[in-house]
C-alpha cells in the first residue's frame, strides 16, 4: 500500500515543479506564434527546421536569467530596471513592449474566432469578443493560486500539434537532410526576415516579463522558509534547491515550447509546401489548407490547438504588460490581489485585452502587423536581453547568486546571435529597396 501511495506522489510532486517556465513556454506557441511558424514551414519547406533547434540552449539560458532575477530580488524586471538604469531606457522599452503585445494579442483573438468560425461556422469576430471577455474577466476575478492551475492544464492543447505528426507520413532522412542545410549568400531577403521573425517569435520579450513575473507571485505564495531572500541572499542549499527548480522547469517548458513549433513547422512543411501552397496569413488559414491534404483529423486537431493556446497565450501577453507597466510606475501588481486593491495593474491587463478586441475591428491586417510585431520582437530583444544579463551578473542586485560564468556566456551568445539577425536583416532590406 506504502508504495503504492509513493508511486501516485512521485508524479504530482515532479508536476508540482513546473509552474512559470512551463507556462512561459507554451505561451510561446501562440496563435500568433503558429502562424509564423506555419510561414516558415510552408514558404521554406525544412529549409527552417534548424533554428528552432538551435535556439533551444539559447532560449533556455535567457529565460533562467530573467526566472533568477525575479526569484532573487522579489521584483519584476521593469522594477529591476526602473531601480538601476535610465528612465529613458525604462519607458522606452515597455512601450514597445505594450504596444507588440496589444498587436499580438488582436492577432491572436483574431485566428481563434477564425478557427472556430472554420469547425462550427458563424461570425469569428463574435467569438473573438467572447474569448476576449473570458479572458479578461478570468485574470482579473480568478485568483492566481487557482488562476495558474488553469494555465498549467492549458499547456496540454499543444500536444494536439505532436499528434499531427501521427497522421503524416515523415521522410526522416530527408528531414534530417535538408532540416540543417542553409542556402548559398548572399542570403535572400525573405529568408533573413523569416528568421528574424522565428527568432522573435521564439526568444520573445514578453517572455522575459511573465516568467520573471510569476516567479515574483510564486515567491509571495510560498512559506517564509521555502523563499529565497530579495536581495544578498545566500547560497545556501535551500537557495540552491530553489535555483534547481527554476532549472528544471525552464528546461523542459522551452524544451516542450521548441519541441511544439518544431512539429508546426514540419507538418506545414510536409503538406503546404509540397503541394506548393507556400504563403500563409495565419494560423487559421494554416489549418484550412491543412483540409483536403492532411484529412479532417490533422485540420481538427491544428484548429482545436489554435483556441486552446490563445487561451493561454493571451493572460501571458495582457499580463505581462500590466507587470511591466506596474513596475514602471510603481503600482502594487498582483494576479493574487483583489481588483480594487491593484486598480491600475488590472486596468492594464483588461485595456490591453480589449484593446487587442477592437483591433481585430480596425481597417489594418492584424496578420501583417503581427509578422513585423514578431520581427520588433527581434528587435527589442536585444537591449533587453543585455540589461537582464547585466542585471543577473550585478552581485549588489544579485548578492551570491549572481548568474554563473556559464549561464553569462551562453546569455550573451544569445543575444549577439539576435543582434547578428536583426542586422543581417536591415542589411538585406537595404539590398532589396535598393535593387
Amino acid at each position: 500500500m506504502m508504495e503504492a501511495e509513493s508511486a501516485a506522489a512521485r508524479p504530482a510532486k515532479w508536476w508540482g515543479k513546473l509552474g512559470p517556465g512551463l507556462i512561459t513556454g507554451a505561451a510561446d506557441d501562440d496563435p500568433s506564434g503558429i502562424a509564423t511558424y506555419s510561414q516558415a514551414g510552408a514558404q521554406f519547406g525544412f529549409g527552417m527546421l534548424w533554428t528552432l533547434v538551435f535556439t533551444y540552449p539559447l532560449m533556455v539560458a535567457i529565460q533562467m536569467v530573467s526566472a533568477r532575477i525575479g526569484r532573487v530580488t522579489g521584483h519584476g524586471l521593469a522594477t529591476n530596471i526602473r531601480r538601476h538604469y535610465p528612465a529613458w531606457m525604462l519607458y522606452s522599452v515597455v512601450g514597445m513592449l505594450v504596444l507588440a503585445n496589444v498587436v499580438n494579442i488582436a492577432a491572436d483573438l483574431a485566428a481563434m474566432g477564425e478557427a472556430v468560425t472554420l469547425i462550427a461556422g458563424g461570425p469569428p469576430h463574435l467569438y473573438a469578443v467572447l474569448f476576449a471577455l473570458i479572458s479578461g474577466l478570468l485574470q482579473v476575478f480568478l485568483p492566481y493560486n487557482r488562476y495558474v492551475r488553469v494555465l498549467k492544464w492549458l499547456t496540454m492543447a499543444l500536444l494536439a500539434y505532436v499528434a499531427t505528426l501521427f497522421i503524416v507520413r515523415i521522410p526522416w532522412l530527408q528531414v534530417a537532410r535538408l532540416g540543417f542545410s542553409l542556402p548559398g549568400l548572399p542570403w535572400p531577403a525573405a529568408f533573413v526576415t523569416t528568421m528574424v521573425a522565428v527568432f522573435g517569435t521564439t526568444i520573445s520579450p514578453y517572455l522575459f516579463f511573465w516568467q520573471a513575473s510569476q516567479e515574483v507571485e510564486d515567491l509571495r505564495a510560498a512559506p517564509p522558509a521555502a523563499s529565497l531572500s530579495p536581495l544578498g541572499a545566500r547560497a545556501d542549499a535551500d537557495a540552491k534547491a530553489a535555483l534547481a527548480r527554476i532549472k528544471t522547469d525552464t528546461l523542459i517548458g522551452m524544451g516542450f515550447s521548441n519541441l511544439v513549433a518544431f512539429c508546426i513547422m514540419l507538418t506545414t512543411a510536409l503538406t503546404l509546401h509540397v503541394h506548393g501552397i507556400t504563403d500563409i496569413d495565419s494560423s487559421a488559414q494554416a489549418a484550412q489548407a491543412l483540409r483536403p491534404i492532411a484529412g479532417e483529423s490533422a485540420f481538427l486537431l491544428f484548429s482545436m490547438g489554435i483556441v486552446g493556446t490563445g487561451l493561454l497565450a493571451i493572460p501571458v501577453l495582457a499580463g505581462s504588460a500590466g507587470y511591466a507597466m506596474a513596475g514602471a510606475f510603481k503600482w502594487p501588481n498582483s494576479l493574487e490581489a483583489k481588483p480594487l486593491a491593484d486598480r491600475a495593474f488590472y486596468l492594464v491587463i483588461l485595456v490591453a485585452t480589449l484593446g487587442g478586441m477592437l483591433l481585430i475591428f480596425a481597417p489594418i491586417d492584424p496578420v501583417k502587423a503581427l509578422y513585423w510585431s514578431a520581427v520588433v520582437n527581434g528587435v527589442i530583444s536585444v537591449p533587453i536581453m543585455a540589461v537582464m544579463l547585466l542585471l543577473g551578473a550585478r552581485r549588489d542586485v544579485m548578492g551570491e547568486l549572481a548568474i554563473s560564468r556559464r549561464l553569462k556566456a551562453t546569455g550573451w551568445l544569445c543575444t549577439a546571435v539576435m543582434a547578428l539577425a536583426v542586422a543581417a536583416m536591415l542589411y538585406t532590406q537595404l539590398l532589396a529597396s535598393a535593387a
